[in-house]
């Protein structure tokens, strides 16, 4: 009984042996050097005219967000230290500049800056460019600079409310030392003053405009300036441009003896700082952080190369690829502000004119 059951455990055992070695046989085998077979496929080689082309990489598009229009070099004053000069008569045709400034508002600008020489030498064309500006292209901000000279009541009852910011520069609030300076013959105060009060009347920001040089750098304006109350008041370091005001054979200018130090600069600075609207700027900002467009309306670049081609030929991105713009040094001077009118109150509260002003 008990070699029977023996046996019959031999021959189960044997036989389950024999299974297993049958079964193994019939699994495939695999080198080590193939891959899984749930490995993904292999893709073809493709050769390099296969392969999909990547664009070189473009640096970023530059928008003109705010642009500086020099329409004309003419002007009835004559400061010394002046860096756009009269070397020409040219004013473009209406037309020529109401395309162009279609075509930089096409292209991002929001704020365009009327300035010259004297863009009230024009007067008409500058109040038509204005209209077309703020009605036609609807931009945040027509500004204009002038020396306050030619502004009249008629013009401003005619184009006041298609202007949002008129700046006039006055760069001392002593008569004499204007003079000397070449701003005018005697009377630049009291117009500066008569502007104050009829931009008040007309809904027109005041702003002033300052060049700190070496007939002012000393004086304490900050009586006058509370008692005007601009909404803004740029104080620029006296700039040369070689190619303007440097003293060369082809200058008209020589304004070396207006300069001074950037330590002067920074004695006039912290003089007048606690005034609100204060924004000064040194040449280190000044020099290359604005977009100008000259009166042929080619991009300048003062100071750095040749001015570009004419936007109406080339277009604004082309011409602006040719233009050294500091768009960091812009940013840093306050170049976005609350440009658009009613905005702010000014130093002392934006009244126009706080009483009589002794000059």
């Amino acid at each position: 009984m008990f070699f029977t059951a023996l046996t019959l455990l031999l021959g189960a055992l044997l036989a389950l042996a024999t299974y297993f070695r049958h079964h193994y046989k019939q699994l495939p085998k695999q080198s080590p050097e193939q891959p899984p077979k749930h490995s993904p496929k292999q893709l073809p080689e493709q050769s390099p005219e296969q392969l999909p082309k990547q664009s070189p990489e473009q640096p970023p598009k530059k928008i003109p967000l705010s642009v500086n229009y020099h329409l004309t070099r003419q002007c009835n004053y004559s400061c010394g230290f002046c860096f756009h000069t009269a070397k020409s008569s040219y004013v473009a045709p209406l037309e020529a500049a109401q395309k162009a400034m279609m075509l930089l508002q096409r292209a991002g600008m929001k704020k365009v800056n009327f300035a010259g020489g004297e863009p009230l030498m024009n007067a008409q064309f500058l109040g038509q460019l204005a209209k077309y500006c703020k009605m036609t292209l609807g931009l945040e901000s027509v500004s204009i600079v002038t020396n306050g000279s030619k502004v009249t009541v008629a013009w401003l009852e005619q184009y006041a409310r298609y202007v949002d910011i008129m700046a006039v520069s006055c760069d001392s609030f002593d008569e004499a030392t204007n003079v000397e300076i070449g701003r005018g013959r005697g009377r630049h105060l009291e117009k500066f003053k008569e502007l104050a009060g009829l931009c008040k009347r007309y809904g027109v920001m005041f702003k002033v405009n300052t060049v700190v040089n070496r007939y002012n750098f000393q004086e304490d304006m900050n009586a006058a300036i509370q008692a005007i109350g601009p909404m803004r008041w740029k104080c620029f370091q006296v700039l040369i441009v070689p190619e303007e005001n440097g003293g060369g054979d082809n200058t008209l200018r020589d304004a070396r003896k207006f300069q001074i130090s950037d330590e002067e600069f920074k004695h006039f600075c912290r003089r007048h700082e606690q005034n609100e609207c204060f924004v000064p700027e040194g040449n280190d900002v000044m020099a290359s952080s604005y977009l100008l467009l000259d009166e042929y309306l080619c991009f300048l670049n003062k100071g750095v190369g040749e001015k570009t081609r004419s936007i109406l030929e080339v277009g604004v991105e082309e011409a602006l690829r040719d233009v050294y713009w500091d768009e960091e040094g812009f940013t840093e001077r306050g170049g976005v502000y609350q440009w658009t009118k009613p905005e702010g109150e000014g130093c002392g509260g934006g009244d126009g004119v706080k009483g009589e002003l002794d000059w």
